[in-house]
């Protein structure tokens, strides 16, 4: 079997994993829509209530408009102990769930499962003060903007692969220096071209836990990427998007 064929194993056996999940998933709360915070023509913060509900930063939650019966996994967005929580969302051509949630009334009530998912920053590497090298394309930026809220303390760096500079979302909220946003279609970030070419340009850190989300593809890229530079598979985890 060579990497690619690996890979992908590795890549559909997480999602059989998922599926088998959620065939045992329950409801388990309502939450009223707080807030719609556009941040592109297609991409937006949908805000919804909290209630009593705990996570760990990089897990996600199952959305279900009342009434439609067509779930949809959205990784939380917003810091632990954030007041309400926060999904980034963006619009999908063919996405029934991610069309109609933007347009709901302020105070719609949703069906909220969860939360699932292992995708999450091990206690034991936190105390130890590693360096962390989180890696996104689009949306997949989602569980390392809540991790790093949730971590003053980390000691990290981000890079985001996106189309369009505008998004390059919440780009403010990381320290200085810290977030390296690569921009495939148009000039003006930090990097014009795919993220896996800024990677392979530039090198990896062989001291850094390496967390990578987002799309099938570039996962499968990086993945391989670091092993050829003899980053340990320990020190590799991923989620896969779409």
């Amino acid at each position: 079997m060579n990497q690619n064929q690996l890979v992908t194993t590795r890549t559909n056996k997480m999602r059989h994993k998922k599926t088998a999940y959620f065939s045992k998933m329950k409801k388990i709360a309502h939450g009223k829509i707080l807030d719609i915070i556009n941040l592109t023509e297609s991409t937006y913060i949908l805000r919804v209530e909290k209630g009593d509900l705990e996570f760990k930063a990089g897990q996600y939650l199952v959305l279900n408009i009342p009434g439609e019966n067509v779930a949809r996994e959205y990784s939380i967005y917003s810091q632990e102990d954030a007041p309400y929580l926060d999904l980034l969302i963006k619009e999908v051509t063919d996405g029934k769930i991610s069309k109609e949630l933007k347009y709901l009334k302020i105070g719609t009530k949703l069906e909220i499962s969860g939360p699932f998912g292992f995708f999450v920053l091990r206690d034991n590497r936190l105390s130890t003060k590693n360096h962390f090298t989180f890696i996104a394309t689009g949306t997949g930026i989602s569980p390392f903007h809540s991790m790093i809220l949730s971590n003053p303390e980390l000691n990290f760096e981000v890079i985001h692969g996106v189309k369009y500079q505008n998004e390059a979302y919440d780009s403010a909220n990381y320290p200085a220096g810290s977030y390296t946003v690569c921009t495939s279609r148009e000039a003006g970030g930090d990097f014009q071209g795919r993220l896996t070419e800024y990677l392979k340009n530039r090198g990896v850190r062989k001291d850094s836990v390496y967390y990578i989300c987002g799309n099938s593809a570039m996962v499968n890229e990086v993945t391989i990427f670091l092993e050829k530079m003899e980053i340990s598979p320990e020190n590799i985890r991923t989620e896969v998007f779409f």
